[in-house]
């Protein structure tokens, strides 16, 4: 193999490494993308807002968020890219990762008016900061979906290619020391 098809190679995966990224991103804020349509569809049905485009818009751009989110999980967790590693220690940290979001969803479902333009555009821009403040800072490991789904978040120091290492990673089961599955996000027995 070349050096070209090489780069190119490792180009295309650092790209499919990024998109899953950002798609976990997007998958971290589906129960807030749930509640900002809760709330629209409960205004719109009580006569408190009238359904114009921007509603519209906000709406399908939610669910879009929502599918996106689903589909990133579900590529992520289904990789076939799995490797056995040695896990040496485990600590479950779902608690530490899970609180400090709630304030974000009660601001975002609560205080925004997405009926008005202004706020739509500020909405976007807020959820696109923060986008890459946690793909930047690799903050995967905080994900209130994959918590409300099942999985467990818990920081692991692992042994592979008798190098160690320590990663954020989620478990829909108990961790305990021994070789697990790991795919750099997610732990399978």
């Amino acid at each position: 193999m070349s050096i070209v098809n090489i780069k190119i190679f490792k180009a295309k995966t650092s790209y499919m490494k990024l998109f899953k990224e950002i798609l976990l991103y997007v998958s971290s804020f589906i129960p807030l993308y749930f509640l900002v349509i809760v709330k629209e569809l409960v205004e719109i049905i009580n006569g408190n807002l009238s359904f114009n485009i921007t509603n519209g818009i906000m709406i399908c751009l939610n669910i879009i968020f929502i599918v996106l989110g689903v589909i990133g999980v579900v590529l992520v967790y289904k990789a076939s890219s799995y490797k056995t590693i040695e896990v040496i220690s485990h600590q479950n940290v779902t608690r530490e990762n899970f609180l400090p979001y709630f304030p974000l969803f009660v601001l975002f479902a609560l205080a925004f008016e997405l009926e008005y333009i202004s706020m739509a555009i500020v909405y976007l821009t807020i959820l696109v900061l923060l986008g890459v403040v946690y793909v930047k800072n690799k903050m995967f490991y905080i994900n209130p979906f994959l918590n409300i789904i099942g999985f467990s978040t818990y920081k692991i120091t692992y042994k592979y290619n008798e190098k160690e290492k320590t990663k954020y990673v989620f478990s829909s089961s108990s961790i305990k020391k021994r070789n697990y599955k790991f795919n750099s996000f997610f732990v399978k027995k």
